[in-house]
C-alpha cells in the first residue's frame, strides 16, 4: 500500500480504511451538537461542508476520542477505540484546526513527535521520506516552526500527521486563513494523498475548491446532515450553490435557511 505518493509502506490491515458513523450523538457537556447522524467515508477523499456552528469540527473531534460520543464507529469493521492513543494506533491521524504546532521546535523535531509510536529507524526512514515528498521541508528543516508562515506550518502539520502512516487522515479546515495560492496547493496535497492509499476525511469551508478535490460530500447543517452525494454532483446542485456558493440576486433569505429548508441527498 501506498503512503505517500510512491514509496511504499504497510500501513496496517489489508485495503484503504472504510469508516463507517451510526447514530453518533456528540457535543460538549449537556450540549449535544450533534444528534444521531449516520455517514460513511469511504476510501478516497470525503469532504463535509457547512457553516459555522454546524457541527463539523465536532465529528473529527469525536472521531479522534476528544471528546465524549454516544453511538457506533467502526474503521474496516472494527470498533473504534474511544480514547486517543488507541486511536492513533489503530490508523486514524487527525490534523486539527489552528495546525497547534510546537512553535520553539524546529519542522524536524516537530516532524519527529508524528513518528512517536515508531522505533528510531523507521522514524528516521518516514523523517527521510517526509522530506522527500515536501521538499519546502528539507529546506526548512532547522527552522523554528513558529518563524514559520501560516501555509508553511500547515504543510508542517500534515506532514507530521503522515509520519505515522495513517489509514485515515482527517484535516480540519486546512485551508483557513491561507493565501488561495497554498489553498490550493494544500488541496492538492490532500487530493494526491487520497490517491496514493490513505482515505481522507476533510472539513472545510471553502465549498468550491474543497468539492473540486473531493469524491464524496456531507453538507451538515445545525449538527444534521442535510445534502450528501458524489462531489460532482453536488457541486453542480442549485440549492448547494445558492446555499454555499453565493445566493442568488434577490434572494432574501440566508443561506442556512435555504439549505435548511430546500436541501435533499443528492443519488450517490
Amino acid at each position: 500500500m501506498m503512503w505517500y505518493r510512491d514509496t511504499p509502506f504497510q500501513l496496517g490491515g489489508s485495503g484503504r480504511a472504510h469508516l463507517k458513523v451510526q447514530g453518533l450523538s456528540a457535543g460538549y457537556g449537556a450540549f449535544l451538537v450533534l444528534r444521531d447522524l449516520s455517514l460513511e467515508v469511504r476510501p478516497g477523499l470525503t469532504v463535509v461542508l457547512g457553516p459555522n456552528g454546524a457541527g463539523k469540527t465536532t465529528l473529527l473531534k469525536a472521531i479522534n476520542g476528544l471528546i465524549g460520543r454516544q453511538g457506533w464507529i467502526t474503521l474496516d469493521g472494527e470498533d473504534l477505540p474511544e480514547k486517543t492513543d488507541q486511536i492513533v494506533r489503530a490508523g486514524v491521524a487527525l490534523v486539527a484546526e489552528g495546525r497547534q504546532l510546537f512553535p520553539q521546535m524546529t519542522v524536524r523535531e516537530n516532524l519527529e513527535l508524528g513518528g512517536w509510536l515508531l522505533g528510531r529507524d523507521e522514524r528516521e526512514r518516514r523523517l527521510a521520506q517526509a522530506f522527500h515528498d515536501f521538499p519546502k521541508l528539507r529546506e526548512r528543516a532547522d527552522q523554528l516552526a513558529g518563524t514559520m508562515s501560516g501555509g508553511e506550518q500547515q504543510m508542517v502539520a500534515v506532514a507530521r500527521a503522515m509520519m505515522s502512516a495513517p489509514r485515515l487522515l482527517m484535516l480540519d479546515e486546512p485551508s483557513l486563513g491561507l493565501a488561495p495560492k497554498m489553498v490550493d496547493e494544500l488541496l492538492t496535497m490532500a487530493r494526491r494523498i487520497a490517491d496514493a492509499g490513505t482515505t481522507v476525511l476533510m472539513v472545510e469551508q471553502n465549498v468550491k475548491k474543497a468539492l473540486a478535490v473531493a469524491d464524496r460530500g456531507y453538507v451538515l447543517e445545525r449538527g444534521a446532515l442535510v445534502a450528501c452525494g458524489p462531489a460532482a454532483l453536488l457541486a453542480r446542485s442549485s440549492v448547494v450553490r445558492e446555499a454555499y456558493l453565493g445566493a442568488a440576486a434577490g434572494d432574501t433569505h440566508s443561506a442556512s435557511e435555504a439549505a435548511h429548508r430546500a436541501m435533499r441527498p443528492v443519488a450517490a
